[in-house]
């Protein structure tokens, strides 16, 4: 099996992400310019929400969070040969930079920042200060447990993944659960909704994944 070198995954994660943002901001167009059908009469669209809106520090904040989330799916699907771990590893690498691509278009059209002046999760009400082991936000990676998932192969890198893997969703659900709570777009709002559900489905299929090699979460 041939090591996935750190340059050449974020190459491949980065022209990725471009592809996707281009598709989600063509999307996004369509959706300004031609108002859903099943828009009640006489109803206008929503304002822009405000660079310090809950709609934006989410969009902002979950499309860092997913970034990481890929770039994990891309190490581990290249460190075994298990159909269901390299299945697990797809399914999150389309679904999350997609998201993550409607994130930064919805940021495009209504004129805001892609990232953020202050620290991470002020939307949330409470803010987390970055620590220095490369954690920008709650459930995500440390620098040194990366290096060890790429490090790592066939069972041992499964393992890992999936532990960190559901770290990582924990956080996410949080989050997603808060902005579907608070935020004022439709658009943010179904999204969080839909993140919450799907990423706890997820948790309880990785929770079997471990029992199934003979690990914890």
């Amino acid at each position: 099996m041939t090591a996935l070198a750190p340059a050449r995954s974020t190459r491949r994660l980065v022209l990725a992400g471009a592809s996707v943002l281009l598709v989600a901001l063509g999307l996004v167009a369509l959706m300004v310019v031609r108002p859903s059908a099943a828009s009640p009469p006489g109803a206008s669209s929503q304002s822009a929400p405000a660079e310090d809106s809950v709609d934006a520090g989410f969009a902002r904040d979950m499309a860092i969070h997913h970034q990481q989330a890929v770039e994990m799916s891309f190490i581990v699907r290249d460190r075994t040969d298990d159909e269901d771990v390299r299945r697990l590893a797809y399914d999150i690498i389309n679904t999350q930079a997609n998201q993550r691509g409607m994130m930064l278009g919805w940021l495009e059209m209504w004129g805001l920042p892609k990232s953020a002046a202050g620290p991470p999760m002020k939307w949330m009400g409470h803010t987390f200060t970055p620590t220095d082991d490369g954690s920008l936000m709650p459930g995500m990676a440390t620098d040194a447990e990366l290096a060890a998932l790429t490090a790592a192969k066939d069972e041992k890198a499964e393992i890992l993944f999936l532990r960190l893997m559901t770290v990582h969703h924990r956080a996410g659900a949080d989050m997603a659960q808060a902005a579907a709570g608070a935020a004022r777009t439709d658009a943010i709002r179904n999204l969080a909704e839909g993140m919450v559900r799907g990423q706890q489905s997820e948790i309880g299929l990785m929770a079997d994944m471990l029992k199934d090699r003979g690990a914890k979460p």
